[in-house]
């Protein structure tokens, strides 16, 4: 995040990302930032973090997940433990989801300071095709978790969100399909295969995947991305692989 504020780069919201789908320009260097899970250590760590260095970015919460209660402590925070990603799904398993997984009140300390705002990572998390035996029941499925996770967004929060990632980054046609009927606009993957431009799939936003590796990882990433000729011939080569790996699978 200091990188990013040292080199002029500014973070978008989900609404000026919209419009820059759209054709609205934006600044050169703009970048859109994401959290998904909604994990306690957003609200801890990159909430701090964000506000120190005007940075705002979008949270996707699992909003069967989220509780009230009384906002914790940041000036605790580095006295706190961050689970693994694993433990804490090791956690919501053993029906402890509130331990690690930010609450109502402090959704809305993020909201009032600007650094986060919140969509949609579905109400339950679940991957309907894996439990599902036909294509109308998980059709069904489908449509009602990510309708619940809509109206319990807007009621909390007073807005209605068009905004949907994907649990695990998976889709279909159905998840697609069901997300429409629900009335979301913008639906964000795992995969990296194309740059979001204007006039690229709104339903299939692709995002880079930082793996907290640093700045210096972040910085040739961008710079790659960003390049007029190696950046197409970056993504071409990814999508062949891609294409190579989807043939050789089916």
């Amino acid at each position: 995040m200091k990188w990013l504020a040292s080199n002029g780069y500014v973070t978008l919201t989900a609404d000026e990302f919209a419009r820059y789908l759209h054709g609205e320009r934006m600044p050169d260097k703009s970048i859109l930032l994401t959290f998904d899970d909604g994990y306690l250590d957003n609200y801890l760590h990159a909430h701090p973090i964000l506000n120190r260095y005007g940075h705002n970015a979008l949270m996707f919460l699992v909003t069967e997940r989220i509780h009230d209660g009384p906002a914790r402590s940041l000036a605790e925070r580095h006295t706190q433990t961050t689970p693994t990603h694993e433990k804490c799904e090791q956690l919501v398993k053993a029906g402890r989801a509130d331990d690690i997984t930010v609450r109502w009140s402090e959704i809305e300390a993020m909201r009032a300071a600007g650094t986060f705002e919140f969509h949609s990572h579905t109400h339950s998390h679940r991957r309907w095709d894996l439990s599902c035996k036909d294509a109308s029941s998980k059709r069904a499925m489908i449509g009602a978790d990510i309708a619940t996770a809509k109206s319990i967004l807007s009621k909390r929060l007073g807005t209605e969100s068009k905004h949907l990632c994907w649990p695990e980054g998976y889709y279909d046609a159905d998840y697609i399909g069901a997300a429409i009927d629900a009335g979301y606009e913008y639906l964000y993957t795992t995969r990296n295969l194309r740059l979001n431009a204007p006039g690229s799939d709104r339903h299939q936003i692709q995002r880079l995947v930082d793996n907290g590796k640093g700045d210096e990882w972040l910085a040739s990433k961008l710079w790659r991305y960003r390049h007029p000729v190696w950046g197409p011939a970056y993504y071409g080569i990814k999508q062949i692989k891609s294409a190579v790996r989807s043939a050789v699978g089916a």
